[in-house]
């Protein structure tokens, strides 16, 4: 499909992305899972992490349930549009990836941890798409927050491009960059899965594993 005959799998170049708003779209205060904030500031010791695979419900239910996940939120990240709408991401012209939020304590869980769970849980070789999902909002990418976690996730890359070169699959395009903004998806997102058990979720790995320490110290946060 297409937006006014533009593909959707090819990024919207900044002039002609959608203007947005200033202000942010009303959401959740507090997880439905755990009850904790969904928003800073968050605890001090606390690190965070911002995944895309593509169908933002799935990628959130796999890492609330991770040990040492303190809480997690979803949202729209990577893109141009400020504060947008999940009908404005919908339409490919914001730029943005559709991503969870991932706040972790390192002390009991590392970063390399989530990383190995990101790889091995969606199938990063799928470009601007995971299975039927289609468009440039569900691109596989990982937002790092400072230079140890962009070193980690590139390492992480390489060996993981390792394993699946080895499995006969393809090349990866998930979109390594630094983190911008982070606009919090609408209420009716937040935490969907744990509303409906069995709605929708796109969520589906390779089949193949992450090498061990993913080329990476253990301890990477």
């Amino acid at each position: 499909m297409s937006w006014f005959g533009r593909d959707e799998t090819t990024m919207v170049d900044p002039a002609d992305a959608l203007p947005g708003r200033r202000s942010p779209l009303p959401t959740l205060e507090r997880s439905l899972v755990n009850g904790r904030p969904l928003k800073p500031p968050f605890p001090e010791g606390l690190s965070t992490a911002v995944f895309g695979m593509g169908c933002f419900w799935g990628a959130e239910r796999l890492f609330w349930d991770e040990p040492g996940v303190w809480v997690t939120a979803v949202g729209y990240s990577g893109g141009y549009t400020p504060n947008p709408t999940y009908e404005e991401t919908c339409t490919n012209r914001t730029g943005h990836a559709e991503v969870v939020l991932v706040v972790f304590d390192p002390a009991v869980v590392s970063y390399a941890h989530l990383l190995t769970r990101f790889w091995e849980s969606h199938d990063p070789t799928q470009r601007m798409r995971q299975g039927n999902d289609v468009g440039t909002t569900y691109r596989s990418a990982i937002y790092h927050a400072d230079e140890e976690q962009r070193v980690a996730a590139e390492s992480s890359r390489a060996a993981y491009q390792e394993a699946l070169t080895a499995a006969g699959r393809g090349q990866i395009t998930t979109e390594i960059a630094p983190l911008g903004a982070f606009y919090y998806a609408e209420d009716y997102h937040q935490q969907y899965l744990h509303r409906v058990p069995n709605g929708y979720c796109s969520m589906a790995g390779t089949g193949v594993a992450c090498p061990t320490g993913l080329g990476v110290e253990a301890e990477q946060h």
